[in-house]
């Protein structure tokens, strides 16, 4: 009977795209974990700091970023973040790249950009440090990642 009760609130769940929370039984009466989650996480902190090395850097904006299972966050385009995200692959260095027309000056006024926390289920941490704000607006114009 635990066994029909269990693959009951399985298959619920599935159909729903609810998450399950507890304790499944086996054929044999054994308690195995139940999976947590339906969705294989993916959920980021990303911060832009004054500096050269994310570890010292003053942390001038932080947002948090969750695409699985829906999009949300405290970033102000989760949905457009993560469907970019979802594009790239989960590899921040894709959406990172020269834009032509785009002149800066040469003064040296290190930012650096961080991403991390888990995509799809595996751990990831990036960093990318710029020359000044004007060369990482022209490496991130396009990106709806870094427009927080």
């Amino acid at each position: 009977m635990r066994y029909f009760r269990t693959l009951g609130a399985t298959a619920f769940a599935t159909a729903t795209g609810l998450a399950l929370v507890g304790t499944a039984f086996t054929g044999t009466g054994t308690a195995e974990a139940a999976p947590t989650s339906l969705y294989a996480p993916s959920a980021l902190v990303l911060t832009l700091g004054e500096g050269t090395h994310p570890a010292t850097d003053t942390v001038v904006r932080a947002v948090t970023l969750t695409c699985a299972p829906v999009p949300s966050g405290s970033h102000p385009a989760p949905e457009a973040a993560c469907r970019e995200l979802d594009s790239a692959g989960g590899d921040f260095t894709n959406l990172t790249g020269l834009r032509e027309g785009r002149p800066c000056t040469r003064e040296w006024n290190p930012v650096t950009l961080t991403g991390d926390g888990v995509w799809q289920g595996r751990r990831v941490t990036w960093s990318a440090t710029y020359g000044n704000p004007c060369e990482l607006r022209a490496r991130t114009a396009d990106s709806a990642v870094f427009a927080f």
